[in-house]
C-alpha cells in the first residue's frame, strides 16, 4: 500500500507517522517546511517539564547538548523519511562532525530546528543542522545518516 501524502503543516500525529519514535524520545513537535532532498525546518518546544533537564551556570535548568543534537537529527531524518520510497525504511544515525553549541537552551524556549542536504546518496547522507532561539544560533553541526531495510520478522 503506497503512503499516504503529507501536507504541511505537520503536526505531532503526522510526525509520528513518519519516524518510529514515541514518547520521552520524540522531540520534533512540528514540521513548517520541507524541500524534497534539499531542506526542512522544524521545531521543538522546550517546556519546564522535560525530564532531561540539567542544571546549567547558576542553577538554571537546561536542555542537554545531546538532546538538542538528537532534535536536529530528527527533523533531518523527517525529510529523509517523507519521501515515499523512503517511507519503509529505517534510518540510523551515524556520527556527527563538526557540531558546536552556541548557547543554551532553557524552558519557554522554541527551538526552529533546519536541516539542509549536504550529500545524498541511495542510503546514505549528510546533513547540515542549525538550531535557532530568537534568531540566535544554538547549535550546530553536520550528521551522517544510512538508510536501512527494517529486520525481517522472525516469522518470515
Amino acid at each position: 500500500m503506497p503512503a499516504e501524502p503529507l501536507r504541511l503543516p505537520l503536526e505531532i500525529g503526522d510526525i509520528k507517522k513518519v519516524l518510529p519514535h514515541h514518547y520521552p524520545f520524540l522531540l520534533v513537535d512540528r514540521i513548517l517546511e520541507m524541500e524534497e532532498d534539499r531542506r526542512v525546518l522544524g521545531v521543538k518546544n522546550v517546556s519546564s517539564d522535560e525530564r532531561y533537564f540539567i542544571a546549567g551556570p547558576g542553577g538554571r535548568p537546561v536542555l542537554p547538548a545531546s538532546i538538542l543534537t538528537e532534535a536536529m537529527a530528527q527533523a533531518g531524518a523527517v525529510l529523509i523519511l517523507a519521501k515515499p520510497q523512503n517511507r519503509a525504511k529505517l534510518i540510523y544515525f551515524m556520527g556527527i562532525d563538526r557540531v558546536r553549541y552556541r548557547r543554551p537552551v532553557s524552558a519557554g524556549d522554541t527551538v526552529l530546528l533546519e536541516g539542509t542536504v549536504v550529500r545524498l546518496r541511495a542510503r546514505m547522507g549528510t546533513l547540515r543542522g542549525v538550531a535557532r532561539v530568537d534568531g540566535h544560533v544554538v547549535c550546530e553541526g553536520r550528521m551522517n545518516f544510512s538508510l536501512v531495510d527494517p529486520p525481517r520478522s522472525v516469522a518470515e
